[in-house]
């Protein structure tokens, strides 16, 4: 095999100067398999260009240069940048190749603008397309191993890419490690309910916190796992024998039903000083909140005891929510999470807004069956900006009305001032303050009231949101044409647009190739009919 010159683009932005937020937080959002990725190319001998895009570097300058092979790794928010930077590297003789979220997602329009488009990938799969390495196009290659790797390189041998990358991070500097892949949940939103639950092997684990005990006096270790400490006692344990108590902070994502209080304060002694678990809604999801057939107001007291016992002994807690779910209906909803907020005013709320991406769960099926999708570019499914289903409960003005109301009670003045009078005048503090007063508060809080506007305003634009048009109002395409900047001009014809029924139409289209067996037809007679 030649030696190949391979660049790889971890897209954490979408777009230039996303914001003060952004600014402080998005070198610490880098994705790890874009490094995994570069160790195994840096393996089989080739030459490895790697860069992570936070929005804030002036990208064409830091482009690889002239690379035989271009991995870029994107979520669906970032597609159509991805698709510009194909097509860019592509009319220079690249072969490209596209990886991460999106390429689970939506495959079949990734398809249309690179040579490989990776699912599951391990070392085997990025093998293949080294040695390969060839054009396929109109329509690319899908390649995916049966399941998330087993293993991965560690943070030594990813050092350098990982040491790259916190160079941007101006303020806080967060390592990311996995302790975990997949996840035991089964949330019908997330990409994760599908992935099989592995541990990654404690040695390993182990090794690396010692290795990053030898480039700081005090790490700080974000653990990227959907859902950290499923098996509680071993990672804890794996965590006391390789890091002295108070040498190392960390994060971490879980859920309300691992947070007990023996087990919080087990890892308060271990140096965890931000958890983000994930409520969801107050309709559902029981087993994740450890709350079990309680709903409405009976789970917002479970769940607000549970997290006032969380803040008491760790300083930084962010609590996850789904707004628009189809359990959803009336006010209560949005009422009651008020209520929460006001009896747990130390923890900071994210609001996602209902969106489904491709084929990343099998309820997004149901969906599709029922012709709920709209057409939204990527570009806006990074839920906040879009919500690609159409809402079951609420007509579209009464939604971001309530919405609008929810978002400006939790950054309102006196919720800011009461989250930094228990979370104190540190950094978990100003942190939870930055975020009130940039984008997820009064930037969001802006842009919804535009929507809402122009929802009452304009007939177009409801038309778009009710699904009687699929003409994309010029308020979303001037957005995406401003975030894109020069690489507007790069999109490949038709990128903006895609098929939201792709999943649906894919499933249907295999149904349909499969053997039917007649009823008067023997054992040795089955023919393939349509469906």
């Amino acid at each position: 095999m030649r030696k190949l010159r391979i660049g790889i683009i971890d897209l954490v932005s979408h777009s230039a100067r996303p914001g003060l937020w952004s600014r402080v937080m998005n070198a610490n959002f880098a994705s790890i398999m874009p490094q995994v990725i570069a160790c195994w190319c840096e393996a089989e001998g080739h030459e490895v260009t790697l860069i992570c895009y936070t929005g804030f570097e002036n990208l064409q300058e830091e482009l690889p240069q002239k690379p035989d092979l271009l991995f870029i790794g994107s979520f669906t928010e970032s597609a159509q940048l991805a698709y510009a930077l194909s097509k860019m590297f592509q009319s220079q003789g690249a072969i490209t190749a596209i990886g991460g979220p999106h390429a689970r997602c939506y495959p079949q329009d990734a398809q249309k603008y690179f040579d490989y488009v990776l699912g599951f990938t391990d070392k085997t799969v990025i093998q293949n397309v080294l040695q390969d390495c060839a054009r396929h196009r109109p329509i690319g290659v899908q390649l995916s191993a049966a399941r998330q790797p087993s293993s991965i390189p560690g943070v030594r041998e990813r050092w350098k890419f990982v040491e790259a990358t916190l160079c941007k991070a101006p303020v806080v500097k967060i390592i990311p490690m996995l302790g975990s892949l997949g996840c035991p949940y089964t949330c019908s939103f997330c990409i994760d309910a599908a992935v099989p639950y592995q541990p990654i092997e404690s040695d390993s684990i182990k090794e690396d916190l010692k290795f990053l005990l030898t480039k700081y006096r005090h790490p700080h270790v974000g653990w990227h796992d959907p859902n950290f400490g499923v098996r509680f006692n071993e990672m804890m344990d794996t965590i006391e024998e390789a890091v002295p108590e108070g040498r190392i902070d960390f994060i971490a994502e879980s859920t309300l039903s691992v947070l007990s209080e023996p087990h919080v304060v087990r890892m308060k002694k271990n140096g965890f000083k931000a958890l983000l678990p994930g409520i969801e809604s107050w309709y559902g999801m029981g087993e994740k909140s450890k709350t079990g057939n309680s709903v409405g107001m009976e789970k917002v007291r479970k769940v607000a005891d549970q997290v006032a016992m969380i803040l008491r002994h760790v300083p930084y807690v962010q609590t996850n929510f789904v707004l628009g779910l189809d359990g959803d209906q009336g006010p209560e909803p949005f009422e009651l999470t008020k209520k929460f907020l006001s009896m747990t005013p130390g923890a900071f709320p994210a609001f996602s807004l209902l969106t489904a991406f491709g084929q990343a769960a099998a309820s997004n099926l149901e969906y599709q069956r029922a012709g709920r999708l709209l057409p939204f570019p990527f570009h806006l499914l990074n839920n906040n900006h879009a919500m690609n289903v159409r809402v079951k409960n609420y007509a579209w003005t009464d939604f971001y009305t309530r919405m609008i109301d929810l978002t400006r009670h939790a950054c309102s003045p006196g919720m800011i001032a009461n989250r930094l009078r228990v979370n104190g005048v540190g950094i978990a503090g100003w942190l939870n303050v930055v975020r009130a007063m940039s984008s997820e508060g009064a930037g969001r809080i802006k842009f919804f009231r535009e929507v809402l506007h122009r929802l009452n305003h304009e007939p177009g634009f409801r038309a778009y949101f009710e699904q009687d048009s699929t003409e994309l109002p010029s308020f979303y395409s001037d957005r995406i044409r401003h975030a894109l900047g020069p690489f507007w001009n790069a999109l490949p014809e038709g990128a903006l647009h895609h098929d939201p029924y792709a999943y649906l139409n894919s499933i249907e289209s295999q149904l349909r190739a499969l053997p039917q067996v007649t009823e008067d037809a023997g054992p040795q007679e089955a023919k393939s009919v349509a469906v």
